[in-house]
């Protein structure tokens, strides 16, 4: 199974929601700027009860940018260790768009997003109606830039690895239909092309 990992830029966005990741498998590095020099409690506890799947990092420089190319060289070279690996970066900063843009031309499964709780699989596990789990599953599929699966039944294995549970073969079937006809997707003897937002 792919590694999930979760970079948290610490200088741009202060989670308080970090336990909301105890029920998946991600990897969460908190990037902590070289002039932050406190933690809150609670995000500390948190990182507690990941264990060895939670690690701070602490730059020491500072300047403009200087967290930011930190991510940049962690995420280039867990992606060259792990090819299959998902990159989630926590942050605000949109300055992080270009490179997000190039890395998906890589074939580098990557996105950033503002909340812990924007993920697609955390969102899934929270989603109450079938929009809400509808948006989580394209944006997860927009996140895959090139590496989208091309077949409708890998489409189906990806969309039911969101879930914490697994679905029954009926309830994929109407999700990928729905996709269909919101045109997201198009089916063409078995193939699956996309036509997903940005």
């Amino acid at each position: 199974m792919a590694t999930n990992y979760v970079l948290i830029d610490f200088e741009n966005v202060q989670p308080s929601n970090l336990g909301i990741l105890r029920q998946h498998p991600f990897k969460v590095i908190v990037f902590v700027g070289a002039n932050q020099a406190k933690v809150p409690l609670d995000l500390a506890m948190a990182m507690q009860t990941l264990g060895d799947a939670a690690q701070y990092i602490k730059i020491a420089g500072s300047g403009k940018n200087a967290l930011d190319f930190h991510i940049a060289f962690y995420i280039g070279e867990l992606a060259a260790k792990e090819a299959d690996a998902y990159f989630h970066i926590i942050s605000r900063d949109t300055g992080f768009d270009t490179l997000i843009k190039h890395l998906k031309t890589r074939g580098i499964k990557i996105q950033r997003e503002r909340d812990l709780a924007e993920i697609p699989v955390v969102r899934m596990s929270t989603a109450t109606s079938t929009e809400d789990k509808l948006e989580a599953i394209v944006k997860n599929l927009a996140g895959r830039g090139q590496s989208r699966p091309r077949k409708v039944k890998t489409l189906s294995n990806t969309i039911n690895s969101l879930f914490t549970e697994k679905l029954p073969e009926p309830k994929l079937c109407a999700i990928v239909k729905e996709l269909e006809q919101r045109e997201y997707i198009k089916i063409s003897d078995g193939n699956v092309s996309y036509q997903l937002p940005d």
